[in-house]
Order: C-alpha cells, then sequence, then structure tokens
C-alpha cells in the first residue's frame, strides 16, 4: 500500500501508542492540538505526531482518520469531521463503544461521503509484540489492516458487519473491566462488614484469582472516569441482545465512585478505594459530554439513563461542533468531584 496521511484522533495513552507504530512504518501522523492539554501534546511528541493547529487542516491532508477517544466523546468526534464535509477518506472508529453506536457512527460517517471501519482494540498500549490486537469490519477492514503490518499492533480483519468488532470488544471488556468493579466493590462490602481479613484467608484456600485481581485494582482507578462510559456502552450492548444489563450499570456506578482518582499523584491503597465506593455520593455524576450540554443525569443504575445518556450525547454534538468545544473533555463534574480521601 502508498504511504499514506493518517489523522489520530486523538493521542491519548492508547492513541499516541497506536499513532506510535504507525510511525514506525513511515507514515505521516497528524494530531489536531487545538485545545488539547500539555500532557497530550507532550504524548503526541514523543510519539513522533505531526502537530496540525486545527480538524479542518487535519482532514485535508489525510486519507484515513483514527479516531481513539474515550467511549462518552466517540460520537461526537465523528459528528464533528462528519460536520466538516470535506473528508473522502476512510474514517475508523476504534472506541470501546456498542455496536448500535458503531452503527450510528457508521451512518454519521457514511452520509457525509466518507467510508467507515468499524474497530475495537483489546490489549494494552502496543509498546511491546504480541499484547494489542485491533479488530476491525467494514468494506476497508482490509486496507486498513495493511497499514499496521509488522507493527505492534496485531490488526485482524473480522468477516461481520458493521459493529462486529465493537461486540467482540464489548464482550471482552464485559468480563475485564466488569470483574474489576465486581471485586473491588466485594472488597467493599467484606469491609463494611468486618470481614475482609476473613474473605482474604478463604481466598487464599480456595479462590486466589479474585485476590490477585482485588490487589490489582488501586493500579487501575486513574482510569475509572473513563470506564463510566464503557460500562453504560456494555450495558447498552447486553440489553440490545435481549439479555439484562443491569450489572454493567452498576459497573457504570462503581466506577463513577472512583472518578476523583484521575488525577492522583500517586495510587491510592486499597482500603482508600474502597472508602470511596462506600461513601462517595453519585447524584451529579455526568452524563456523557456532560462538558459540552450541562445536563444532569437520573442514577446511573437506572436503565432509563443509558438512553437518556446516549440521547443527550448525540444532541450535545452540534452544540459543542458549533461553539468549538472539544467534545471529548473530560466532563466537568468528574474532575470537580472532592477527594474521596477527604471524605467526598
Amino acid at each position: 500500500m502508498p504511504k499514506q496521511t493518517i489523522a489520530l484522533l486523538h493521542p491519548g495513552e492508547m492513541g499516541a501508542a497506536v499513532g506510535a507504530c504507525l510511525v514506525a512504518r513511515g507514515f505521516r501522523v497528524l494530531w489536531v492540538s487545538h485545545g488539547r492539554s500539555a500532557a497530550t501534546r507532550a504524548r503526541a511528541q514523543a510519539a513522533g505526531l505531526e502537530q496540525c493547529e486545527t480538524l479542518d487542516r487535519a482532514l485535508a491532508a489525510a486519507a484515513v482518520v483514527l479516531s481513539v477517544c474515550p467511549p462518552h466523546g466517540a460520537i461526537d468526534l465523528a459528528r464533528a469531521v462528519a460536520g466538516k464535509k470535506s473528508f473522502r477518506g476512510i474514517f475508523v472508529d476504534a472506541n470501546a463503544v456498542a455496536p448500535a453506536s458503531a452503527r450510528e457512527i457508521g451512518r454519521v460517517i457514511e452520509a457525509a461521503g466518507a467510508s467507515f471501519v468499524d474497530g475495537g482494540i483489546i490489549g494494552p498500549p502496543p509498546d511491546a509484540p504480541g499484547r494489542t490486537r485491533l479488530y476491525l469490519c467494514g468494506g476497508a477492514r482490509e486496507q486498513i489492516a495493511a497499514l499496521f503490518a509488522s507493527t505492534h499492533v496485531q490488526a485482524i480483519a473480522l468477516d461481520g458487519e458493521i459493529g462486529a468488532a465493537s461486540a467482540l470488544k464489548m464482550a471482552y471488556a464485559a468480563w475485564t473491566k466488569g470483574s474489576t468493579a465486581l471485586v473491588a466493590a466485594i472488597r467493599a462490602l467484606a469491609q463494611a462488614e468486618g470481614v475482609d481479613a476473613n474473605l482474604v484467608e478463604e481466598w487464599k484456600l480456595s479462590r486466589p484469582e479474585p485476590l490477585r485481581e482485588s490487589d490489582a485494582v488501586p493500579g487501575k482507578v486513574r482510569k475509572a472516569w473513563r470506564w463510566v462510559a464503557e460500562m453504560e456502552e456494555i450495558a447498552a450492548s447486553f440489553e440490545a441482545a435481549g439479555l439484562p444489563g443491569g450489572f454493567h450499570h452498576a459497573a457504570a456506578e462503581i466506577y463513577g465512585r472512583l472518578a476523583a482518582f484521575k488525577d492522583a499523584a500517586a495510587l491510592p491503597p486499597l482500603d482508600e478505594v474502597t472508602e470511596a465506593l462506600r461513601h462517595a455520593a453519585n447524584s451529579h455524576l455526568p452524563l456523557e459530554g456532560e462538558g459540552t450540554s450541562g445536563l444532569r443525569p437520573p442514577p446511573l443504575n437506572s436503565k432509563r439513563n443509558s438512553k437518556r445518556r446516549r440521547k443527550a450525547s448525540a444532541g450535545a454534538a452540534s452544540g459543542a461542533s458549533r461553539e468549538g468545544v472539544n467534545p471529548i473533555t473530560p466532563p466537568r463534574a468528574l474532575r470537580a468531584r472532592p477527594s474521596p480521601s477527604r471524605g467526598g
């Protein structure tokens, strides 16, 4: 395949690592710097990405757009690209969204005249071979897979229709991230009832796996803020298949209670995490895109809330584009919540 220019939206921890793989193959990889943080700029520079000041300039130069962002901003970002009405290349959504969300993104992109590929990333940021896979489906899936040949990203083209790659991601993360939420809540319950030490000893005797997983919870809480929307997308996936989504609605609430750890200077001890789960109020957790809409949701464990979240996210997108607001900025309410260490 001839060398192409790729616009990467945006270089977070995962996106920057994926972009670095493409740079290593000799591709020109652009990123949009307008409105981005100093941390994002540092990641982009370290990955060898080329700065573009505006989305318009990036789209004018790129043959491929690769969307790697928190799931609560995926649809808004696709609408921002489609709204420019100038991009006619391939748009790859590689975000943790439900199959229905992926299909909605595809409709938005294709209505604007571009091609769409549904993607799902499984594994950590690709800084070593054999650990990270990018599943792809859609008409141009083989073209996108070829971009990653001989990189740390193993790109796998699926035969299914649009939504298949996202469905695989949802099924996989339903266990990996859902079980993390469950085991954290189990430890919080055991501590509240004064039997945590007994539970730990029993796990050592009979089931060491959940003990190891609960010991790993503090290393994951900095990402809890972005897993709220992912759990809601997983819940929506289950419900669309006629299955109960309540477990992952609860997981969304659990991660919402841990969202204040996002900018923690050091990893908290497990006791601080479980205290946050027991005592954090969740009445003001944001909708996806609240940074642009200012709306407040009902409690996260309401099934109705998932529909309201998705509706509000879609409704906020056009306003975000008009006002020039970055649609994937972490919602203000998540950043503003008091630290659990102070009894929040």
